[in-house]
Order: structure tokens, then C-alpha cells, then sequence
């Protein structure tokens, strides 16, 4: 909980991977009041209501999946959209001059784009999302140890880092209105 909001504040990118963690967590402990109580909550120090507040947040998690029936697989809403909210300011930022540097960093990732969209057998979502599931995809394999798969989207995992980074970046910066995203339009 405190985590998440930390990282909302900071850096949209890195809020969307950890919710999609945390949400493979809450599946590996299927989604039980009980498991998350004793593996997420009880062995934090701190007050009992403080481990209250976090359990109720944690359940709230797991029932949105049930809620969206994504008990064994799929994102919440909540981060998919947040993914269209950033896929939405990379095209503003594809057309506008307060983008021009953010299109010199894409142009790096554009053409091995289709190769992830080959990797991840799904045409129908955005770049945006494709780098963010390249992303998650490059951190499950390097927890699990994974060499192998971790080599095969290695390469473009450093073409996709910065622009994921640049994109969160902007967006944080028009978030918190220190910049203006239609200047010189």
C-alpha cells in the first residue's frame, strides 16, 4: 500500500509493473484473507490498525480480481487504463513540438516493435501496452531465473526502457502541471 502510493506519485510506470506484481502475488496466495494476512501483513512492524488499513487495501486488490475475472490471469482495469492514459500522450506526443525529443527516443523502438508484438501473440493492443508487457515480462524472467527468455527480449528491453521512462517522466511532469503539453500548438 505504502509502496504503491509512493510509486503513483513518482513514477506512473513503475505504480503499473508493481500493481501487475502485486497481483500475481495476491494469485499465488489465492487471493485468501488468511494467506495475505499471514505472508503480506503480519510479519510487518508496525501497529496493529496500520496492518488493518493494509490488509483491507491488499483485500480490496483481490476483490476487484474477482470482481473483473481475472482470478488466474489479466490486469485490472485500473492499470489498463492508466496504459491507455500514456498510450494516449505518446500520440499527442508524436504530433506535438513539446515531443520532439520523445520521438527521437521511440524511433530507437519502432522498428523492433513488431517483433515483440510476434513474441506476445496479441495484434490487438497498443505499443504502449506491448512495452509495458515486455517490461513485466523481462522482470518475471529475471526472478525466475530465466535466461533464456530473458535473452530472447533482452535487446529490446533496452530500447523499450527509456521510452517507458521518458513517457512516465512527461507524464508526471504534466500531472503535477510543470509542463505544458500543448505549448507552441
Amino acid at each position: 500500500m505504502d509502496i504503491a502510493q509512493a510509486k503513483r506519485k513518482e513514477n506512473i510506470a513503475e505504480y503499473i509493473l508493481y500493481l501487475w506484481q502485486l497481483e500475481d502475488l495476491l494469485r499465488a496466495l489465492q487471493l485468501s484473507p488468511e494467506a495475505i494476512y499471514s505472508q503480506l501483513v503480519a510479519p510487518r512492524d508496525v501497529p496493529q490498525q496500520r496492518k488493518e488499513e493494509i490488509l483491507a487495501w491488499y483485500l480490496d486488490m483481490a476483490s476487484l480480481l474477482r470482481k473483473e475475472g481475472k482470478e488466474q490471469s489479466g490486469h485490472l482495469d485500473h492499470t489498463l487504463h492508466l496504459i491507455g492514459d500514456l498510450h494516449n500522450l505518446h500520440l499527442h506526443l508524436m504530433q506535438a513540438p513539446v515531443g520532439e525529443h520523445y520521438r527521437h527516443t521511440f524511433a530507437r523502438l519502432a522498428p523492433e516493435l513488431p517483433k515483440l508484438r510476434a513474441l506476445l501473440h496479441d495484434d490487438g493492443i497498443s505499443d504502449t501496452e506491448i512495452c509495458f508487457r515486455a517490461l513485466y515480462a523481462a522482470m518475471l524472467y529475471r526472478i525466475r531465473g530465466d535466461g533464456k527468455g530473458s535473452a530472447a527480449i533482452a535487446d529490446t528491453v533496452e530500447l523499450i526502457s527509456p521510452v517507458v521512462g521518458e513517457l512516465a517522466a512527461i507524464y508526471g511532469k504534466a500531472e503535477r502541471g510543470e509542463l505544458d503539453l500543448f505549448e507552441g500548438m
